[in-house]
């Protein structure tokens, strides 16, 4: 008889799942972004947006919600109803760089949010004044060693990706670089391109069209392939550092406890999405690479980014509060 409640109980629970499946989604879904629109996440997450609404056929409306760091719209959707109705397209800034940043955090990223699918990530580059000197990763090291201390590096602020990447990159090649940090990426490239700082990691949206006028010169890509719309870049990694590779990245996220059958539905949907021709051809023009993978492979790789991320800003000395 026990047998028989017990076979009875998960043969329920199975039919329960497939039709939460099947029926979701029954009305209009929310995407979170926790930045202005335009911004890469945003942009993400409308074209995801648009593919969902057409073949699940509910709306899917993205709600810009910026400030504090993105902290604001990560607080929303951790409280929010783990129903799949409201979901979170973040960020590797968010998961992975502010639990170390900030000592108050009020979200856990490991913890308050279930992972669905990696849908980007962004390489960086190393770009330079067409003046500087070195022009690739072997003669900057040589020539930041001959020189200690004497060149002067841009980034968007303290503990901001592309400080920390650099902070990577001084670590990993032993180097006396200046830090100096702006109020946002577009100022810091006004005095990169104005021949006031030498260097600066930054995103490919940023840095593709000065590279193509040549306001600014390449030296190497952050990430461990090559980029396809610049191919003739080399990676850090084939310049003289073996496995280096950091790039940010965006993924989907809902609130922790969304049922399963809705997170195995939502990556199905990615993966068509992320293998359409149409999202590849946008994405290499905003300076992006196709994710993909199962939610367990996402968790697996959130956990290294959150590790590998929180030692950068902990050698950085980086703290935000």
């Amino acid at each position: 008889m026990k047998y028989a409640l017990a076979l009875i109980t998960a043969l329920c629970m199975l039919l329960s799942g497939e039709v939460t499946a099947q029926s979701y989604p029954s009305k209009p879904v929310k995407i979170i972004v926790g930045f202005p629109p335009g911004q890469a996440a945003d942009l993400i997450a409308r074209l995801l947006a648009q593919s969902l609404q057409h073949n699940l056929g509910q709306p899917f409306i993205v709600e810009n919600r910026p400030g504090a760091a993105t902290i604001i719209s990560h607080e929303i959707v951790m409280k929010s109803p783990a129903d799949g109705y409201t979901l979170m397209m973040s960020s590797s800034g968010a998961l992975a760089v502010n639990p170390a940043l900030y000592s108050k955090l009020p979200y856990d990223p490991l913890k308050d949010f279930a992972p669905i699918a990696l849908v980007a990530t962004g390489p960086y580059f190393l770009v330079a004044f067409p003046d500087f000197a070195p022009s690739t990763v072997k003669d900057l090291v040589a020539y930041a060693k001959a020189n200690p201390g004497k060149i002067n590096y841009a980034s968007s602020g303290s503990g901001i990706t592309n400080h920390l990447i650099m902070e990577m990159f001084r670590k990993a090649a032993g180097l006396d670089l200046n830090h100096v940090p702006y109020k946002g990426s577009g100022p810091a490239l006004v005095d990169l391109i104005a021949g006031r700082v030498s260097l600066m990691f930054d995103t490919g949206p940023a840095v593709l069209p000065h590279l193509r006028s040549g306001k600014l010169k390449a030296i190497a890509v952050s990430s461990l392939e090559r980029f396809a719309a610049v191919p003739e870049v080399p990676t850090m990694a084939e310049s003289g550092l073996p496995g280096f590779a950091a790039v940010g990245w965006a993924a989907l996220v809902a609130p922790a406890g969304v049922p399963g059958e809705i997170v195995t539905r939502l990556n199905a949907e990615v993966t068509k999405f992320l293998a359409n021709s149409d999202t590849k051809q946008k994405f290499v023009l905003l300076g992006l690479v196709p994710g993909g993978g199962t939610p367990e492979v996402f968790a697996a790789f959130l956990k290294s980014e959150v590790l590998k991320w929180g030692t950068a800003v902990k050698e950085s000395g980086a703290r935000a509060e």
